[in-house]
């Protein structure tokens, strides 16, 4: 592995709504996958993580190089669609992630939450907190945070959320597309990570 890692995580709605989908971000996913295996200046720098939600989040893959990216779960039979949870589960997953790669003396680049949703939160009330948690920029290992909406993604829902970029598909923008296009410009416009490693503080 590289001296300096960009951690993704893709955190996916598998939610009942979300069936007509997946097979697109699947796809998606496995061109992200090809181009970064493709590219030898970025394969040992960009680490994935895959995370499915719908009432409840879970982890479908831990942290682990793109060459070993998952597909998407099918969806379940719960309607629900809770972003809250969603939220809290990322900050508690990065924070956990980071310092695992501390112990191991690897400098990180900011990490980046893919998120992708057909963008209809059934906790409409709950979740904005939970996103300010896992946005705060007082955290060190604020994500940068990229939306995806598939369907009839709830455009200003995923805008609000987006932080860094959103796409919507029914605009002709590919998954695979956004994703590569997302980590090669922090690769690429981002300085090196700073000369201060991760500590068991933060990033």
């Amino acid at each position: 592995m590289g001296s300096d890692v960009l951690p993704c995580y893709v955190a996916c709605d598998v939610s009942l709504s979300m069936a007509d989908h997946l097979d697109e971000l699947n796809q998606g996913l496995r061109e992200f996958r090809g181009a970064v295996h493709a590219d030898a200046s970025i394969t040992d720098r960009v680490l994935c993580s895959v995370i499915g939600f719908g009432a409840e989040p879970s982890i479908v893959q831990r942290m682990l190089p793109m060459d070993s990216l998952v597909d998407l779960p099918a969806p379940g039979a719960c309607a629900g669609t809770n972003f809250g949870p969603a939220f809290t589960f990322l900050r508690d997953v990065i924070d956990e992630d980071l310092r695992l790669l501390a112990a191991h003396r690897v400098r990180v680049h900011r990490p980046m939450v893919f998120f992708l949703s057909d963008g209809q939160p059934t906790d409409p009330v709950t979740w904005p907190p939970a996103y300010s948690v896992l946005t705060d920029p007082a955290w060190a290992c604020c994500p940068r945070v990229v939306t995806f909406g598939v369907g009839d993604a709830d455009e200003e829902a995923l805008g609000r959320i987006g932080t860094f970029r959103s796409y919507l598909s029914r605009d002709g923008v590919r998954l695979g597309t956004a994703l590569i296009a997302s980590v090669m410009h922090v690769l690429s416009t981002s300085g090196p990570p700073r000369d201060r490693r991760l500590s068991g503080r933060g990033c």
